[in-house]
């Protein structure tokens, strides 16, 4: 795939994952959490270009970087999710402030990495920037999954990063 088109489904995901995640919805724990990180990090690893040619060190660094920031964002949105049963014993799930906080942060780091490696005259391609997407869904996932785990049918809320600054409500559909 070319870079435009690497951009524009980095774009979609993103959009449509974040659209999703900042309104209550259900959280099926059935379902295969991995499959879209699976099949980001298949579309990212096939490229060429992951690594520059001519600085195949420096380049493989800044990979590394992008990966700890993306599974460090993924680990951060799973904790401040905000995760409750409701009586029926759905799971329910939704973003927090913090959540978002984290978000911006992950932004704002990978956007000062691009700049470091535009600075030392690195090519990079979006397929790294796919990559570190696809840790951070995953790790989130996985996150999200076994906190749902942890609490039976009917349950209170489990706490997120910011609860016990406000009163514990269940948001409504």
């Amino acid at each position: 795939m070319s870079g435009l088109v690497n951009a524009l489904v980095i774009v979609a995901v993103v959009g449509t994952v974040l659209a999703r995640q900042l309104r209550a919805h259900t959280l099926d724990t059935d379902r295969r959490w991995w499959l879209l990180p699976l099949v980001l990090a298949v579309v990212a690893l096939r490229e060429p270009g992951i690594l520059d040619a001519h600085h195949r060190v420096e380049s493989a660094a800044l990979l590394a970087v992008e990966l700890l920031i993306g599974l460090a964002t993924g680990a951060g949105w799973g904790w401040t999710t905000r995760i409750w049963t409701a009586p029926d014993g759905t799971v329910w799930t939704r973003s927090t402030k913090a959540s978002v906080a984290v978000w911006g942060v992950g932004i704002a780091l990978r956007a000062g990495l691009f700049a470091l490696g535009s600075a030392l005259g690195l090519h990079q391609d979006s397929s790294a920037l796919m990559l570190g997407l696809a840790g951070t869904l995953l790790v989130r996932g996985g996150i999200l999954a076994w906190r749902a785990q942890s609490f039976g049918v009917a349950g209170r809320p489990a706490p997120a990063y910011g609860d016990e600054m406000r009163s514990a409500w269940k948001e409504r559909v």
